[in-house]
């Protein structure tokens, strides 16, 4: 890839697994993450609800532009979506399928070009893609002086050289947060 661009955020522990999210660089409210008791207190989303929600909007808001491409103006888009967790083989949960359903308020008949949008609009989306292809992960973990305690390197799968996953995906809890 020739084009690249990154973007930053930085996290702080408020209280037991409560933290707070800052979208470095920009004026989006901070947010909440936090887990569900008994360990977390349920003042935000987990990190798996928070990729459901990626995944969701990112699909939704791709719907939304390829229909648009094609000179729409189609109603409000809803979207429902379920994560499947599952244990690995380590006794680990691990997110193992999300499913989406994308609600359009319009009848299909009365869009212009719907199929050409249909078929292209999760191209447009870059959390879905970048999740279906594994995106590659790496982690530091630094002490109070700044020194690097931890590194992990970035696993190969037996997916293409261009989708490489990491093996360390999940919370820090490996609990499931109920529905």
């Amino acid at each position: 890839m020739s084009d690249e661009q990154s973007f930053e955020l930085s996290l702080e522990q408020i209280e037991d697994f409560e933290f707070r999210v800052r979208f470095d660089g920009t004026a989006i409210k901070d947010l909440a993450t936090d887990e569900s008791p008994p360990q977390g207190h349920d003042a935000g989303p987990n990190p798996a609800r928070l990729l459901l929600a990626a995944v969701a909007n990112c699909l939704a808001a791709s719907l939304l532009f390829s229909l648009r491409k094609f000179h729409n103006a189609p109603g409000p888009v809803r979207a429902k979506a379920r994560a499947r967790l599952a244990r690995n083989e380590q006794g680990r949960w691990r997110v193992v399928g999300m499913e989406v359903d994308l609600q359009l308020a319009d009848p299909a008949a009365l869009l212009h070009n719907v199929e050409r949008a249909l078929a292209q609009f999760e191209d447009f989306c870059i959390v879905t893609e970048s999740v279906r292809a594994g995106v590659p992960v790496t982690v530091r973990v630094l002490d109070g002086e700044g020194a690097v305690v931890h590194a992990s390197p970035v696993e190969r799968s037996s997916k293409p050289p261009d989708a490489i996953s990491h093996g360390t995906g999940g919370t820090a809890l490996e609990r499931p947060r109920g529905p």
